[in-house]
């Protein structure tokens, strides 16, 4: 469950570096160039997410053995 908080975190993050570079690059770059820009970003974000989401949730959970009680 932490796993998937955090995939979806880093995706959330990388979307919004993605609009921030969207707009500064407004006034610098051609239109084609902040669309690359951005979809390179993108992509980072869902392959990351991706990863960092099937890596935690790979497998099962390691229980503990149950408690001995010693008298």
């Amino acid at each position: 469950m932490i796993g998937a908080i955090i995939a979806v975190v880093f995706l959330l993050m990388f979307i919004g570096l993605a609009f921030v570079a969207f707009k500064a690059l407004k006034r610098t770059a051609g239109l084609a160039f902040r669309l690359v820009a951005v979809g390179i970003i993108l992509f980072i974000a869902i392959i990351g997410s991706s990863i960092l989401w099937y890596y935690s949730s790979s497998g099962t959970p390691k229980l503990k053995p149950p408690a001995e009680k010693r008298r």
